[in-house]
Order: structure tokens, then sequence, then C-alpha cells
């Protein structure tokens, strides 16, 4: 499906050039996560006020290729932050259980049955294992500073 690859690729692009929710916020009362992806010198960086256990803003700063920038950018706009985490890493678990999922019609689908939106553009990097790694190191990075906060972990 030559189209829906091409608008695949500009949504990717768009976030890629125009990241959403990008900068810093006061650490603290923020708190600070950071990922890096040794393979290709990803880099990310989460600031994250949480409110009894809501996030209530996240920005995002760091650099990179455009699927891991992109990817932060798409992250730092959903909504639903745990439901919407969970589903997209299931989508990037392995390439085997997306194309499982795509055809029983359960990828990108959170647990309320709401859809990941623009995350869907990230689907097509499954075909490209080494890629992955790329699309998820906003996400692990935001799994590990929620993972912080839970435990009382100061800042990075």
């Amino acid at each position: 499906m030559p189209g829906l690859e091409d608008l695949y690729r500009e949504i990717i692009l768009d976030h890629y050039r125009n990241p959403r929710n990008r900068g810093e916020l006061p650490v603290p009362p923020a708190h600070r996560a950071e990922g890096f992806n040794p393979l290709c010198g990803d880099e990310i960086v989460i600031y994250l006020d949480v409110d009894d256990g809501t996030v209530t803003d996240l920005r995002i700063a760091g650099q990179g290729c455009s699927i891991s920038q992109s990817s932060a950018s798409m992250m730092s706009a959903a909504v639903k932050v745990e439901q919407t985490t969970q589903a997209f890493l299931g989508m990037m678990s392995s390439h085997e259980s997306a194309l499982e999922a795509e055809e029983d019609g359960s990828a990108g689908v959170t647990g309320d049955g709401s859809t990941l939106g623009d995350l869907e553009a990230l689907r097509g990097v499954v075909k490209f294992p080494v890629r992955i790694k790329c699309a998820r190191l906003a996400w692990d990075t935001l799994t590990i500073g929620l993972d912080d906060i839970a435990q009382g972990v100061p800042s990075a």
C-alpha cells in the first residue's frame, strides 16, 4: 500500500521537523529521565510533572534520528499515557506478534479500545528490527522515569 506508506512517512517527518512538547520543565518539581541508544547515538531527555500518579505535564529534549525523535514527539502528545504506552510497546514488541495483531485487528488498540493515532505511522518500524530501539527509546525512558517517581528515586 504505497499511499499509506507515504502518509506514514509524512507523519513521521512532520513530528521530526515540528516536535510537540519540546523543551524543559524546572527540576524539581519535575522529574528528569534520560535515555540513550549506544547503537546509533540517539538521546532523549524527558521532563515529567506527576500528580497522584498522573502525568500532568511532559516535555522532551534530545537529538537523534527521525524515528527516535518523532516517536518522542508522538509520545508527548498522547493523552492517555499509560494505556498508550502499553499498546505502543506491544506494537513494537516483535515483528511476528505485530503481524499477528495486525491480522486479528488488535494492533494499535489501547486498553480502552481507542487507537494510537499518529503512532500508527511507526508500525512499519517492526520490519526493521535494528530501528525498533530507536522507536522505543522515548517510551522506555518514560517508563523508567515513571518507575523512578513511583519509587521516590531522585531526578537524574
